[in-house]
C-alpha cells in the first residue's frame, strides 16, 4: 500500500515565482517511493469570499503584477471555490499526510484550508521560515500537528518512512510534535547535506510557472541553489537568526555551498532537459564565496552558456570580478540598498558602509555594463519621513535600471521583529499579513502608516523628477480628487519619460510602486 503526501502551498495569485523548496521536497519524497501531489492556491482568482481584506489584497497584487506584455503560457485561472476544491482534493487523493509550506503572511490562509477538513483529517506538518522561528505559536493552532524547525528534506522524508511503516516518529530531528496530551515533544535541529539532495521535481508545477519576465521579454527561467545562509547580519532578515540557531544547536555555521559538481549537474539539467533560456541564482548573497571559489565557479559556468540573474552586496563589487561575471552570462543583478542614511543604516540595519562607497561601487557595475536594480525599504522602526528622504536622495545619485521600494515587514525570526516587540509596535504572537499589498503594519507616532504609504506611492517620482517638481509630487501624495488627478498626470509623464520595457524584471519594474 502506497503512502501519499499532499504538499500544500498557500499563496496569492500573481505571486508566481516558482517555489524551489516545494519541488525539492517532492523529489525527495518521490525518490523514497511515496506518492506526491500539490495543492497550490496561486491559481485561484479569489481566495476568500468571507473576508474583504483578502479580496483587497488580491486586487492590489493584480495591479502590481500588471505587465505590458503577454506571457507565452498563462497560469490557469481557477474561478471555483478554493476551500471546496481543497476539500475535494483531499477526498479524492486521500493523503496520509498533509505537508504545508507557508510564509508568515500566508500561514492563516493555510490554516483556513486545513480547517475545512474538520477533525477527521490526515495529520498536518508545517514547514518554512515562520514554522522555524515560531514553532510554539504554529502548534497552538489545532490544525497543525507537527512543525519542522529548520530544513525539511530529511525530516519530512524520515517522518513519511515512519508513518508508512507504522513506527514511532517522536525522535526525528527537526520535528516538534504535539502529543495527545498537548505536550510538545521537541527534537534537536540538524542541518541537511545539500549535496545529498536530488534535483528539483519540476513535474509537480504547471508549465506556465517556468516563464518569467526579465529585461523586457519573457524567458523560460529556472532557480538554481548555490549557497544556503548568508555571512551578513542585516536586522530585517532572518539569516542572522538562522546562523544563531544552528551555531547553538549543532555548533556549525549555517552558511555553506553546494559542490561545483552538483551545481554543474543542476545547471545542465535545466539547460538540456528543461529547456531553460535563463537562470536565477537565489542565494541571499551570490558572492558568499570563499577565496578563489568564484573563479572556479566562473570556469565551470562558461560551459553552460545561459544568461542569469543574481543578487549580492554592494561591498562585493570589484571591476575585475564583475567584468568576469558579465563575461560568463550575468545579464542582470540586484543590490539591497535598503536605507540612505549612513548612521541609521549602520545602527538600525547593521550595514556599515558610506554612501560615497555605495555610489562608487555601483558606478563600477555600470562601467562593466550589467543592468542592475536596487531595493529600498521604508518604514523601519525609529525611522522618520526625513530619514526616508535620505534614501530618496542617495537613489538620485545612482543610475540604476530599476528601483524598488517596499514597506518594512516585521517578520518573525528577524532581529528587528524583536525590536518591534520591545517597542510595543508588534506582539510576540502577532502574525503579519501581506505588507506587500497593505503597506506598513507599524503604528509609529513619528512616521504614521499613511505617511509611509505616501512615500512608497511617490518614491520613484521623487527620485527621477527634478527637485523643482517636488512640491507638485507632495501634492500628489494625498487621497483626494485633486491629489489623484495630479498623481495620474505625473504617473503618465513618468511612464512616458522614464519607463522602458527592458527595465522590467521578475522583481517590480520602476513604475510598479506607483499604484493609485
Amino acid at each position: 500500500m502506497s503512502f501519499k503526501v499532499l504538499l500544500v502551498y498557500p499563496n496569492l495569485r500573481g505571486m508566481n515565482m516558482l517555489p524551489p523548496a516545494i519541488g525539492l521536497l517532492s523529489s525527495v519524497l518521490k525518490n523514497s517511493g511515496f506518492e506526491v501531489e500539490l495543492f497550490d492556491t496561486t491559481y485561484y482568482e479569489k481566495l476568500d469570499d468571507d473576508h474583504a481584506e483578502a479580496d483587497s489584497d488580491q486586487t492590489k497584487v493584480d495591479k502590481l503584477m500588471a505587465r505590458p506584455f503577454k506571457m507565452p503560457r498563462e497560469v490557469t485561472l481557477l474561478k471555483t471555490d478554493v476551500f471546496q476544491d481543497f476539500k475535494e482534493k483531499v477526498d479524492s487523493f486521500s493523503p496520509d499526510l498533509i505537508a504545508m509550506s507557508a510564509t508568515e503572511d500566508m500561514f492563516l490562509l493555510g490554516i483556513k484550508l486545513v480547517k475545512t477538513l474538520g477533525k477527521d483529517r490526515p495529520p498536518t506538518i508545517l514547514g518554512g521560515v515562520f514554522a522555524t522561528f515560531a514553532p510554539r505559536l504554529a502548534l497552538s493552532y489545532p490544525e497543525v500537528d507537527i512543525v519542522c524547525k529548520g530544513e525539511g528534506e530529511d525530516a519530512l522524508n524520515a517522518l513519511c518512512k515512519a508513518l508508512s511503516a507504522g513506527q514511532p516518529y517522536d525522535d526525528i530531528a527537526n520535528l516538534w510534535i504535539k502529543q495527545k496530551d498537548g505536550v510538545i515533544k521537541i527534537n534537536p535541529t540538524k542541518m541537511v547535506d545539500m549535496n545529498a539532495n536530488p534535483l528539483i521535481d519540476m513535474s509537480i508545477f504547471e508549465e506556465a510557472r517556468f516563464y518569467r519576465p526579465m529585461g523586457g521579454r519573457v524567458w523560460r527561467m529556472f532557480p538554481v541553489e548555490t549557497h544556503r545562509g548568508c555571512p551578513y547580519k542585516c536586522t530585517f532578515c532572518n539569516s542572522p537568526s538562522q546562523q544563531t540557531l544552528y551555531q547553538e544547536e549543532e555548533g556549525k555555521s549555517y552558511l555553506r555551498r553546494k559542490t561545483f559538481e552538483n551545481m554543474r549537474r543542476e545547471l545542465t539539467f535545466y539547460r538540456d532537459e528543461m529547456g531553460a533560456e535563463y537562470l536565477y541564482f537565489w542565494a541571499d548573497t551570490f558572492f558568499s564565496w570563499k577565496h578563489n571559489e568564484f573563479e572556479e565557479f566562473a570556469e565551470m559556468y562558461e560551459d553552460i552558456g545561459l544568461p542569469f540573474w543574481c543578487q549580492t552586496r554592494i561591498e562585493t563589487v570589484s571591476y575585475d570580478r564583475f567584468k568576469r561575471l558579465r563575461e560568463i552570462g550575468c545579464a542582470r543583478i540586484s543590490f539591497g540598498l535598503e536605507h540612505g542614511n549612513e548612521k541609521f543604516r549602520k545602527d538600525v540595519i547593521k550595514r556599515a558602509y558610506s554612501n560615497d562607497l555605495l555610489v562608487d561601487k555601483l558606478k563600477i557595475v555600470n562601467d562593466v555594463g550589467i543592468p542592475f536594480s536596487v531595493n529600498n525599504i521604508v518604514g523601519f522602526p525609529h525611522e522618520t519621513r526625513e530619514l526616508a528622504f535620505d534614501t530618496i536622495e542617495v537613489n538620485r545619485r545612482i543610475e540604476a535600471a530599476d528601483r524598488n521600494a517596499y514597506a518594512f515587514t516585521p517578520f518573525t525570526g528577524t532581529p528587528l521583529r524583536t525590536t518591534c516587540n520591545e517597542l510595543g509596535l508588534t506582539t510576540e504572537d502577532q502574525i503579519v499579513h501581506s505588507i506587500f499589498v497593505n503597506g506598513s503594519l507599524l503604528r509609529m507616532p513619528q512616521f504614521p502608516q499613511e505617511e509611509i504609504s505616501k512615500i512608497l506611492k511617490t518614491f520613484n517620482m521623487y527620485v527621477r523628477f527634478p527637485k523643482s517638481r517636488w512640491p507638485e509630487i507632495k501634492m500628489a501624495e494625498g487621497d483626494g480628487p485633486e491629489a489623484r488627478r495630479i498623481f495620474n498626470l505625473l504617473k503618465d509623464e513618468f511612464v512616458e519619460e522614464f519607463w522602458e520595457a527592458d527595465s522590467s524584471s521578475f522583481e517590480d519594474a520602476a513604475m510598479d510602486n506607483m499604484v493609485a
